[in-house]
């Protein structure tokens, strides 16, 4: 499948989001689209942009077979649903988990199932992770299509323990740091030693010495 845009991620994941979160307010309007998309929580990086960019995500969504636009009895505008479960053949954990990685980029299994716990409820990290390894696999479809992978594990940041999971729909979406080098901690400072008598009389007769031509130049200047 060709790779989405930044814009189509974020519009895909906000349209996915609302669907499972706020249904009475779904289908989007293209503003309230909008509204989703430039939100300032549960989205990594925050972003803004215009109604112009909205409509060229969702037309690419759309021309990707992953959104529709809908007329509804009585609606004044044109609003804009997500198909991702149709195209891909996903169920609402596995939905919840692409929303995730999609709005807010890499994440260990316990984070994702902390934040999409909002959309739905994972009984364990274990059930996370089965998940998120049956949405890796290349599989076909009912219509006989394959589906490739939509997601895949990678190393843990550095710092961290846990490999984390990232999706595939536009893998440079969230740039990655794969080979992350952990800080080294800088050698301790070896004590300071005191100095040696000899050498702190010969420093102190080296100033007076230096102390007594200074005051020598200052008097030849002086009288000259």
């Amino acid at each position: 499948m060709q790779p989405l845009t930044s814009d189509e991620c974020r519009a895909l994941g906000t349209l996915i989001e609302k669907a499972i979160t706020t249904p009475a307010q779904y289908p989007l309007t293209l503003n309230a689209l909008l509204l989703g998309i430039n939100q300032k929580s549960n989205r990594e990086p925050v972003i803004e942009i215009d109604d112009t960019r909205v409509l060229r995500a969702a037309d690419g969504l759309a021309a990707k077979s992953l959104a529709r636009a809908v007329s509804l009895s009585g609606a004044r505008v044109e609003k804009f649903r997500h198909i991702a479960n149709e195209t891909f053949g996903l169920r609402a954990p596995e939905l919840s988990l692409l929303c995730e990685l999609l709005l807010r980029g890499p994440q260990t299994s316990g984070e994702l199932r902390s934040r999409a716990s909002r959309m739905h409820h994972f009984e364990s990290i274990e059930v996370v992770e089965n998940t998120l390894h049956a949405m890796s696999a290349v599989i076909a479809l009912p219509d006989g299509k394959p589906r490739e992978a939509l997601v895949r594990e990678i190393p843990a940041a550095a710092g961290g323990r846990a490999g984390r999971w990232m999706q595939l729909l536009q893998p440079t979406l969230h740039p990655l740091h794969l080979t992350e080098s952990r800080t080294t901690p800088a050698p301790a400072s070896a004590p300071l030693q005191p100095a040696d008598p000899s050498e702190l009389a010969a420093l102190t007769a080296r100033v007076s010495e230096l102390e007594r031509v200074v005051a020598d130049l200052k008097q030849s200047l002086g009288s000259g």
